[in-house]
């Protein structure tokens, strides 16, 4: 996962692996992942509508991109700034995460792309 250096979902964890651990399954990826999240080496990236994600837990805050046409998902360093100008009056700002949605630089540069998909929901 670290040489990635993106988050991964469940099925590109298992096809990495299985290139080092021939026949291993997707029951020893999940409680491998359960295991490395109780630990505190991972995290769980959840994107809205699509399986969770999984990276090496970050030194910093960070965002993510998605790419809408082959879906990897791609770490963004760096912030906007203070969000916290954006609530209603007399709320308390915890956290916040920042999805961006787009085609990243393979998908963009090549010369198939998919159909985008149809979302639901408010796009920003």
């Amino acid at each position: 996962m670290a040489d990635a250096a993106r988050p991964l979902s469940v099925s590109e964890i298992l096809e990495l692996a299985q290139g080092k651990v021939a026949g291993l399954g997707i029951a020893t990826v999940y409680r491998n992942l359960k295991a490395l999240q109780a630990e505190g080496q991972i995290v769980r990236v959840d994107l809205p509508g699509l399986s969770a994600r999984w990276e090496v837990t970050p030194e910093c805050h960070h965002h993510h991109f998605l790419c809408t046409n082959c879906d990897r998902v791609f770490e963004v360093h760096g912030c906007p700034a203070d969000m916290s100008g954006l609530l209603p009056g007399g709320y308390a700002l915890e956290e916040h995460d920042i999805l961006l949605r787009g085609r990243c630089v393979d998908c963009n540069e090549g010369p198939k792309l998919r159909p985008a998909r149809k979302r639901v929901g408010h796009s920003h």
